[in-house]
């Protein structure tokens, strides 16, 4: 343990410390905090019911509870630990704030005291996958890595074990982000398009949350970003250390890119060094090949290409992001319930070389569907519309230039078990049907990998 890590335990002991949130992310800081004695208070909306014998076990370690509707009620303490999901500026933080109380996360005071060099990874759309190969490419080279953050791990309690010769993988979200203070060694930025403004007040807001995961670097870190996406072409100009550009569809003096041939290329100081083809990658899709680009400049350097090719020659994907889970009948089945706005839909429907079988729909973030009704005109032969979001869909696909409903017709159904069916239904020989959502999933799930979990249980019990 490092002397940081010690110092910053010793100055917690007797502070009043309150935690918003008794999930994956705080619920292992709560115990920890306790133990090291710290006035430990946990705020949560759910009942003593709802959290069973984990409620006894916070209470039998002097922690004090506080539940039901009005958890964000008389907020106090010396500190305050958010939950991602509560925004930064949400009224009852504010009001802490301007008490004089100190408002933090798990993940910025994690930035503070890790000794272990840091990747982050945020973006609109994958960013899971992105930072799980560089995890996986760091770890093929031999290093000890810790993956977490957004990706479901909470880093803080497994600081104590890390070293300065470590390596912390992390994902973070714009939620995450809005009140970080500090950057990461080496920051990646896959892309930004409209997202989650359900929650942002704007676009500009969530921008700027992006934008601070390259705010506070310094000349020595490196700086991942997307050559064909606007918004991080202009982050490129305030960048202060190594800007490394990824691209396939254009060629990059610093960075990676894809040839007309498939042969991807790492490129620095004139010198272009072949990694590997993109046949070699065993995910499928042309947004796969950009996380690939992505990941290779955030390692370059420190990973060898034998080792990033047999990554990517075994690597088949994270759960959820067009995972193949069975075929029937000739009829592939995939889960892509990752899929959870526009964009992100886009890239899985263009992952295949065909018409395809489309479950879509869901919870509104009030982002617009016509760039996905534009690709579903070309790449969809059938669309099952589900959620509180089918008519806006249905209405915005059917107001398409070049929509017709012989070569792409569209179901509405009463929810996923209706909808699984009439895929089964209607699928032929050859043809994939994937759960594409274009949107959040709180409308039916708690998120989405719940959605995924059914659809999956529901296509292996046909």
């Amino acid at each position: 343990m490092t002397e940081k890590i010690i110092e910053y335990y010793n100055s917690i002991k007797g502070k009043k410390i309150t935690f918003i949130g008794i999930g994956v992310t705080n619920r292992p800081l709560i115990k920890k905090f306790a133990k090291l004695g710290a006035k430990v208070t946990a705020c949560d909306k759910c009942s003593m019911a709802d959290l069973g014998d984990e409620g006894k076990v916070l209470l039998d370690m002097g922690v004090t509870l506080n539940l039901g509707e009005n958890y964000l009620e008389n907020l106090e303490g010396d500190i305050i630990f958010r939950t991602p999901g509560l925004n930064y500026n949400h009224p009852k933080l504010k009001e802490a704030r301007e008490k004089g109380i100190t408002v933090t996360s798990e993940m910025e005071v994690f930035f503070d005291i890790c000794p272990a060099k840091i990747y982050a990874v945020t973006g609109s759309d994958g960013k899971t996958t992105t930072t799980t190969l560089i995890s996986e490419f760091l770890k093929a080279e031999g290093k000890k890595v810790y993956l977490g953050g957004n990706i479901g791990t909470p880093l803080l309690p497994l600081v104590d074990d890390m070293c300065d010769t470590d390596c912390a993988v992390v994902e973070l979200s714009s939620f995450q982000l809005m009140s970080m203070k500090k950057s990461p060694n080496v920051a990646v930025v896959t892309n930004i398009a409209p997202n989650h403004l359900d929650v942002h007040k704007d676009m500009d807001e969530y921008v700027e949350a992006k934008e601070n995961l390259i705010k506070y670097q310094n000349g020595s870190d490196i700086t991942v970003l997307n050559n064909s996406n606007n918004y991080t072409l202009e982050f490129a100009k305030r960048a202060k250390g190594e800007v490394r550009m990824f691209t396939r569809i254009a060629t990059t003096e610093n960075g990676a890119f894809c040839d007309e041939k498939g042969d991807i290329y790492f490129a620095q100081k004139g010198v272009n060094t072949l990694i590997m083809n993109r046949e070699d990658i065993r995910l499928p899709g042309l947004h796969n090949v950009e996380n690939y680009l992505a990941a290779i400049c955030a390692v370059a350097g420190e990973v060898s290409a034998e080792n990033i090719k047999k990554v990517a020659n075994n690597f088949g994907g994270v759960e959820h992001r067009i995972e193949f889970v069975r075929e029937l009948n000739g009829v592939k089945w995939y889960n892509d319930s990752i899929a959870t706005s526009p964009t992100r839909a886009i890239a899985g429907l263009l992952a295949f070389d065909k018409r395809l079988i489309i479950i879509a729909g869901g919870y509104d973030k009030h982002i617009p569907f016509e760039p996905f009704a534009e690709c579903a005109v070309d790449h969809i032969k059938l669309l099952i519309l589900t959620g509180d979001t089918a008519e806006k869909i249905k209405s915005c696909v059917e107001n398409q230039k070049g929509y017709n409903p012989e070569t792409l017709e569209i179901i509405m159904a009463e929810d996923m078990e209706e909808a699984v069916q009439i895929a089964k239904n209607k699928a032929k020989d050859g043809d994939v049907v994937s759960l594409s959502p274009a949107c959040a999933s709180f409308d039916r799930y708690k998120n989405f990998m719940l959605r995924g979990e059914h659809f999956k249980t529901l296509v292996k019990e046909l």
